[in-house]
Order: C-alpha cells, then structure tokens, then sequence
C-alpha cells in the first residue's frame, strides 16, 4: 500500500512537473506561428482545442457529463462567461509574446494569486490574515512600482491576472474537470473561431494555407498544446496535496520570466527588477502562510489520533 502510494505521488508531481513546465515554455511556441496574427492564433486554438479534446472524450466514453450540463442552463451561462474570460486571457498572452512581452505577461501571473485573494475580499466578503493583508499591499504598492517603471500600468499583467482569476472563480461554481470544462468553453467559442476563419480565408488574410504544411501542422498543434498540459494538470491534481500544486503553480511564470530574460533579451531596468522583487516578496509571504495554515489541522490532529489509537486503526498505517 505504501509503495503504491509513493508512486502515485511521484506519478503525480511529474505531471504537474510536465504541466507547469509546459505551460511555462509555451512563449517559444506563439512566435513559431507567425506570420499568423494574434487574432489568427486564438482563433485556431479555439477550433482545434475542441477537436482535439472531443476525440479525447470519445476515445475515453466520457460524455454523461454533457447532456446534465445541457439540462441546466445557471451552469451553461457560466460555462458561457468562462469562455468569454479565457478567450480575452489567451488571446492577450499570445499578443504580448508575439510582441515582445513575454516577461510583462509573466507578470500577470506572478500577481495572479495575490488578485484572487482581493477578489475574495471585495467579492466574496472572505476574510484575510495579518499575513495575507501584508502581501496583498506589498503586490499593490509593486504595481505602483512598476508603472512608474514602464510609463504606465502594466495593463498586459493586470489583465491577464484579473481574467484569469475571474475564470478560476466562474470555473469553481461551473464545477466541472479540467478536460470536460475546457471541450465545454470552446464549444462556446467554436462557432465564432471557425466563423472568423472561414471570413480571413475568403478575404485573403488567412495564412493557414498559403505558408505551407508545416505552418498549418503548427497552426493545428494549438489544439494539443492548449490540452495536453491540462490533461497533466488533471492527473496531478488527483494525485498531489493542494499545498504541492500551490508551490508547483510558480513554475510557470518562473519559467516564462526566464524565457523573457534570457531566450528574447527583453529589457529590466533596475525599477522593473524593485517591482518583481516586491511581487516575489509578497508570494513568499503567501506561501509561507499558506504551509503554516496547512501543517496546523495536522498539528492538532496528532494527539486526537494517539488519544483515540486502537487496533482498528493499524491497518491505515499498512
């Protein structure tokens, strides 16, 4: 039982490993796609992500979920709103890397989390820890930092960090996995997707048959680079604590960050650097609260267990 246990957890930070990671790399994709614009792009990830995950659901038999989905329309609205949040998320991210944003976009997701605690504040009527209340201000006072550092606010990273966490919020009240919500979010976008298409290709904006097989293949390899790190998510999250996919979500924007310095030589004048240094201080603030609350219940949970040992408990220990 344990040896078992053990390699479902290792299965299960591989794929989360493989699932951050990816989604971290995904900047060294989008430029491959040119000379196909922003528009052009979301469009086809749209199309070709419901392919892609409907010949999945097909292979597995999992379609139950569908016609109780189609019998509640509270759930098919917010099916509705998500698509239309990660619709303006992913089409945002891949024109701010495929216009040399890279490291701004990792931004937004960076500051992701401390949004998702403001919106449970403002939204939610949540109440925050000393702790937390710290490193949303910290984050605040970042963005301040940062947008006397551009010019400007950093719209890209505040964008994508708002869109996403209002489709974490819309997803958690939709309550459907990883693979069945994203085929019920681009079933809602595929009609407008194909739609769009059809009109490029009629007026002669379409790249997807003019530069070739090999930029079309690319072009419908969206479909598998939107599910396949989803698909990895899902094994991990059934598999993994919550509190390890806390720590492993950093990954991505790490990564991307890395993509924006080192691959794309993006500049990072020494107040950029000050605005992510208060970011990152504010995630380690987040993050170190969120262990300390995790280990408390187990804390406390130990004397009860020895209080309460008998015989019947033993072979929970095998």
């Amino acid at each position: 039982m344990a040896g078992t246990s053990e390699g479902e957890h290792r299965i299960g930070l591989l794929n989360g490993f493989a699932a951050y990671g990816m989604w971290g790399l995904v900047p060294l994709f989008w430029p491959l796609l040119k000379p196909a614009g922003a528009l052009e792009i979301l469009a086809h990830r749209m199309v070709w992500s419901l392919v892609f995950v409907a010949v999945a659901l097909l292979f597995v038999r999992r379609w139950a979920w569908a016609g109780e989905l189609l019998r509640q329309p509270r759930r098919l609205g917010l099916v509705a709103l998500a698509a239309g949040v990660i619709t303006v998320n992913w089409g945002v991210y891949i024109w701010a890397v495929n216009s040399g944003h890279v490291v701004e976009a990792s931004l937004g997701y960076f500051i992701n989390p401390l949004v998702t605690i403001a919106m449970g504040v403002l939204i939610l009527k949540e109440r925050l820890r000393r702790v937390q209340w710290a490193a949303v201000a910290i984050g605040f006072a970042a963005v301040l930092v940062l947008t006397i550092g551009y010019g400007r606010p950093p719209w890209i990273s505040l964008c994508l960090a708002f869109s996403f966490a209002v489709y974490g919020l819309v997803k958690k009240k939709v309550a459907l996995g990883g693979v069945e919500s994203l085929a019920a979010e681009t079933a809602v976008q595929f009609l407008p997707a194909l739609g769009y298409l059809l009109w490029l290709t009629a007026h002669g904006g379409s790249s997807f048959l003019g530069e070739g097989a090999g930029h079309a293949a690319l072009l419908a390899s969206t479909g598998v680079v939107t599910a396949l790190p989803l698909a990895c998510f899902g094994a991990a999250a059934i598999r993994v604590p919550l509190s390890t996919l806390g720590l492993l979500q950093y990954l991505a924007p790490i990564f991307q960050f890395l993509c924006g310095i080192l691959y794309f030589h993006e500049a990072m004048p020494p107040e950029r650097w000050a605005g992510f240094a208060l970011v990152w201080l504010a995630l380690i603030l987040l993050t170190g609260d969120a262990l300390r609350t995790a280990r408390r219940p187990r804390r406390l949970a130990v004397p009860a267990a020895r209080t309460a040992e008998t015989p019947a408990s033993a072979p929970a220990d095998a």
